[in-house]
């Protein structure tokens, strides 16, 4: 009888953590995924739509950086595709790598042409993509499915 109880009792509480971690886990793609979506507005809103407008703050900044319109309007348009894509499932890793990449560029830029001045933010931006990046990398393995049907 001790052996049935025991039995009984062990697959009691094997079952028993398996609700919260799911619901941990489910939270835990929300809040990613809300993530996702800030960081998405962030870069098309507040960092690339600027840049397409030529806003006057941005075209300082390039010209400050000698880069020009031509560089301005480059970025701000990488800067909106990668913000859409952080929104594609199949996208979103690749997305946070690119994303990632142009942020050491614009933490390069910060230190040599603006003395540091906002060089933390580039910093700040890569933790998050760099999550989002891991981890969503499984969808990389659905992207090159994809590339290699078409």
């Amino acid at each position: 009888m001790s052996e049935t109880t025991a039995h009984a009792g062990s697959s009691t509480t094997s079952t028993a953590p398996a609700g919260p971690r799911t619901g941990r886990a489910r939270a835990a793609r929300i809040a990613l995924r809300t993530v996702q979506v800030l960081l998405a507005l962030f870069y098309g809103l507040a960092s690339a739509l600027p840049k397409l407008i030529a806003h006057p703050a941005a075209v300082e900044s390039f010209d400050r950086i000698g880069w020009g319109s031509g560089a301005m309007y480059t970025i701000g348009a990488l800067e909106l595709a990668g913000a859409v894509a952080l929104l594609v499932p199949v996208l979103q890793s690749v997305a946070a790598i690119a994303l990632s990449a142009l942020m050491v560029g614009a933490f390069i830029v910060q230190l040599t042409a603006f003395d540091g001045q906002n060089a933390a933010t580039p910093l700040i931006l890569i933790v998050p993509l760099t999550l989002i990046a891991w981890t969503r990398r499984t969808h990389n393995t659905d992207l090159v499915r994809l590339l290699r049907r078409g």
